[in-house]
């Protein structure tokens, strides 16, 4: 791995420029939350050279081993994960892990052992026996409208969840879901999607942060993109921060302007 921008030559930092393999320390570091935020909502995604999101459904097939690395730096770097309804069920979400090498950089944070996962959810159409639910490492959050249909939030709470309402309606507003985890403390929010919730932190305008792996491939198809749902009246701008590279992989991350 190497990194592309930002560009610097001091000497310290020359090796950063160079093909090589980085600890999982390096990432952390460069991909560490900002400090003096209240709240701060990073995404993380991959797509193809033609804009797809998936192959067959996953994201795997597009994914690389460097891509994963990150990918769980910033699990190892977040207070809860957030993620909907749908790719928990392609996905087959399980409770976060802790992980040894982000145990004492948590630890000097205040967080956790392992972040935890918060799907995001107006029907709860979601099968509350498995592990995500019965048996993670930290209780798993379901952010959910107050018209949700009762019978699912119980069942949700007798799982284990500890169920938020975000939303007055059947519907979760963004804002609120994020808002409603930072009162309980986890304020270093990442989401991993899938598509949909992407889109609606995005129309929403609360998110601060994109990373986004650009995979050389081409799939074609009809697959989504990293965003879907309604569209911004104007487009947001965001600033590049980083990009890192590896076998034609581009590691990049963007802010909010």
């Amino acid at each position: 791995m190497r990194r592309l921008f930002p560009v610097t030559y001091e000497t310290a930092d020359h090796a950063a420029h160079e093909p090589r393999e980085w600890s999982l320390d390096e990432l952390a570091d460069a991909y560490a939350y900002p400090l003096g935020q209240d709240v701060w909502l990073r995404a993380n995604m991959v797509s193809t050279l033609d804009g797809a999101a998936q192959h067959d459904g996953r994201s795997q097939g597009i994914s690389c081993a460097a891509d994963m690395r990150i990918f769980g730096t910033l699990r190892g770097l977040a207070d809860a994960v957030l993620v909907g309804a749908e790719t928990v069920r392609l996905e087959g979400y399980r409770p976060a892990r802790a992980r040894e090498a982000f145990a004492a950089r948590r630890e000097a944070a205040g967080q956790g052992p392992a972040p935890a996962i918060a799907v995001i959810t107006a029907s709860l159409d979601l099968d509350f026996s498995l592990p995500l639910f019965t048996s993670p490492l930290v209780p798993t959050f379901v952010v959910t409208g107050a018209g949700a249909p009762p019978d699912r939030m119980e069942a949700a709470r007798k799982a284990g969840a500890e169920v938020l309402i975000a939303g007055e309606g059947a519907t979760v507003e963004p804002e609120r879901a994020v808002r409603a985890l930072a009162e309980r403390g986890l304020t270093r929010l990442l989401t991993e999607g899938g598509p949909r919730l992407l889109g609606q932190f995005v129309a929403a305008q609360v998110l601060d942060e994109l990373c986004l792996t650009l995979s050389p491939m081409l799939t074609a198809g009809d697959a989504q993109r990293i965003a879907g749902g309604p569209s911004l009246t104007v487009p947001e701008r965001f600033e590049m921060a980083s990009v890192l590279e590896e076998a034609g992989f581009l590691f990049t991350r963007y802010r909010r302007s």
